[in-house]
């Protein structure tokens, strides 16, 4: 924590593996050492409809691939694995193309295992700091509101994308198991009784990747989050 936020840094230094084991074919236990250090933070809190809205500042230097999302699942862990439980994109941000951009999207299953069906929008972080030069250097306010009918992503109250739920119904996913989600809504579908299924919020810096390759001068990164809130309706 610093001045009341919450402060995710990401780091260029070697930690050792405790779970490497040479040869092994598990990309978690092949390497021997990280190079680079980070965080994600993931709520035991779960929610279906309503307004999300996180004020954050985000590193932009090349290499940072902060993230604002959230995923379904549920209290019964062999049920809606990803994309079945859905994922939702309040921010990413990583190269397009070479090109920094901002990234709301939303995602749910294909009739592939572990293959996704995107609703993605994305704009180059140059049209952001073409009107304000400061951009990088300021908090900035992701919002999303769901509810029966659509999903709308707005960063500082501009309406990034919407997703209407009426499109965003599973495949089989691979698995062709209703219990475990196939051909379901996870955006609409309360779930199998008892398991506590709801969207599950994600707060993270990941490094490199589609980031791109780390400017280790400008390292430390450090991604701000001054509060995560969620509101509903009262039953």
């Amino acid at each position: 924590m610093a001045d009341g936020a919450l402060v995710i840094t990401g780091k260029k230094e070697q930690i050792k593996n405790p779970n490497y084991e040479a040869g092994s074919s598990d990309w978690k236990k092949n390497r021997e050492y990280a190079e680079y250090t980070s965080s994600s933070i993931v709520s035991s809190y779960r929610f279906r409809y309503g307004t999300m809205e996180v004020r954050a500042k985000i590193p932009t230097a090349m290499g940072a691939w902060p993230a604002i999302w959230t995923t379904g699942t549920s209290d019964d862990s062999w049920c809606w694995e990803w994309p079945l439980g859905g994922e939702i994109d309040l921010l990413e941000y990583y190269l397009v193309g070479g090109v920094p951009s901002i990234h709301a999207n939303a995602c749910w299953a294909s009739n592939t295992r572990w293959s996704g069906t995107w609703d993605s929008y994305n704009r180059p972080l140059s049209e952001f700091v073409d009107k304000d030069s400061e951009w990088a250097n300021k908090y900035h306010i992701w919002r999303m509101d769901w509810d029966e009918k659509s999903i709308r992503l707005y960063l500082d109250d501009e309406l990034l994308n919407e997703i209407e739920m009426s499109k965003t119904t599973n495949g089989g996913g691979g698995l062709d198991d209703w219990w475990r989600g196939s051909w379901r809504n996870p955006f609409t579908d309360p779930g199998n009784d008892g398991e506590n299924f709801g969207q599950q919020i994600f707060l993270n810096l990941a490094l490199g990747g589609n980031g791109g390759t780390p400017d280790v001068s400008k390292f430390p990164l450090e991604y701000h989050i001054d509060y995560v809130r969620v509101y509903q309706k009262a039953e």
